[in-house]
């Protein structure tokens, strides 16, 4: 009789704990440490400061999260396209193509933008900025149907049932339940990222720490570049391309188009943003700082080398209602040109995409 008792005692303890659910499960998570830790930016004293939204600060297991979600082609309806298939570290964060084509092989409408120090954008993303946070910027080409052409709801059951990211959601963002990821903190995880893709190592930094020096032929480049020195032709690039992020964060029309009228510009740009004519046919001015790596170059990639773009700008461009009033024919011959050409390559930083902390992290 005792034996039965016992018998009985033990298939009972087994049920009860047989029937107790597995974390796993459920979709639990509270059982995994939740202790983010702080992420402060190395940015040299020369540069403006980055402006994080209080909602979004920067950790490690953050910026982890959004490095994976970034090179992840989970982010693609197909699962073959991440973010990185436009924006290579070897180029500049772009892909060296006029357009990028999307998953079902159709072209887009412009050039992929570089990511170099889009941290510090401030009047608006992509080349008309329609958007102006890297949080709401994230969203938008997963659904996009020329590029990843995935659906978020979809997207988000894939992360949910993935073997390892619930885990880095709950890191990065506390989460008690894989149920409660959402395409808001993705994007948030992915501008974190975004953010830390700084250019800060260049010749031109160098020598705004006082570690480095211009040659001749860079400060002849430098003075044009500026149009600080009388003696020098001007090139009228510091005007939309400053110091010290080479580029003003501003919106031009720089004479791609020759236009009878406001409404004649083939992709009007910043004036489909803004609601205003004036802005029809203008565009971001993008960053020089490794400009080298990032052709084609302008927002339809219909230049395909530097010199080309120079001369673009050598000739004043083509006429239009609000063409940028600095443009005029610079007439620099080769000697000038190669001297803007020298300067212009100061910017130049090959540590930014070296940088193991920017690489993918599935290889």
């Amino acid at each position: 009789m005792n034996s039965v008792k016992y018998f009985v005692t033990i298939i009972s303890i087994f049920l009860l704990f047989s029937c107790k659910p597995d974390p796993a499960d459920t979709g639990d998570l509270t059982h995994i440490a939740y202790s983010p830790a702080t992420y402060t930016l190395d940015v040299p004293s020369h540069f403006p400061v980055m402006n994080i939204p209080a909602d979004n600060p920067m950790t490690k297991e953050g910026i982890n999260l959004g490095r994976h979600l970034f090179y992840d082609p989970i982010l693609s309806g197909d699962s073959t396209m991440s973010c990185a298939s436009c924006h290579l570290p070897e180029l500049s964060f772009t892909d060296g193509n006029a357009f990028s084509k999307g998953i079902d092989g159709i072209n887009g409408t412009r050039s992929s933008m570089s990511l170099i120090n889009i941290g510090f954008v401030k009047s608006g993303l992509f080349w008309d900025g329609r958007v102006k946070t890297l949080e709401e910027q994230a969203l938008l080409p997963v659904e996009d149907p020329i590029e990843m052409h995935h659906k978020w709801p979809e997207l988000i059951g894939q992360l949910k049932d993935h073997p390892e990211y619930p885990v880095m959601f709950r890191q990065a963002f506390g989460i008690k339940n894989k149920n409660e990821i959402t395409k808001e903190l993705a994007a948030k995880a992915l501008a974190q990222f975004e953010r830390t893709i700084i250019s800060k190592d260049s010749k031109f930094d160098l020598v705004q720490q006082g570690k480095a020096l211009f040659t001749d032929l860079e400060l002849i480049g430098y003075g044009m570049y500026f149009d600080n020195d009388p003696d020098l032709p001007q090139s009228e690039c510091g005007h939309c391309h400053n110091i010290p992020l080479a580029t003003s964060d501003a919106f031009f029309n720089n004479g791609l188009t020759s236009a009878a009228t406001l409404d004649d510009f083939p992709d009007i740009g910043r004036g489909k943003v803004s609601g205003s004519k004036a802005d029809n046919g203008k565009f971001r001015a993008p960053t020089l700082r490794n400009i080298k790596y990032t052709a084609p170059y302008m927002h339809d990639g219909r230049f395909k080398t530097l010199d080309e773009v120079i001369a673009h700008y050598n000739s004043g461009g083509k006429d239009s209602p609000n063409a940028d009033p600095l443009l005029h024919p610079l007439k620099l011959d080769p000697f000038y040109i190669k001297a803007l050409k020298a300067f212009i390559d100061t910017f130049t930083d090959t540590l930014v995409y070296k940088n193991p902390d920017l690489q993918n992290p599935f290889k």
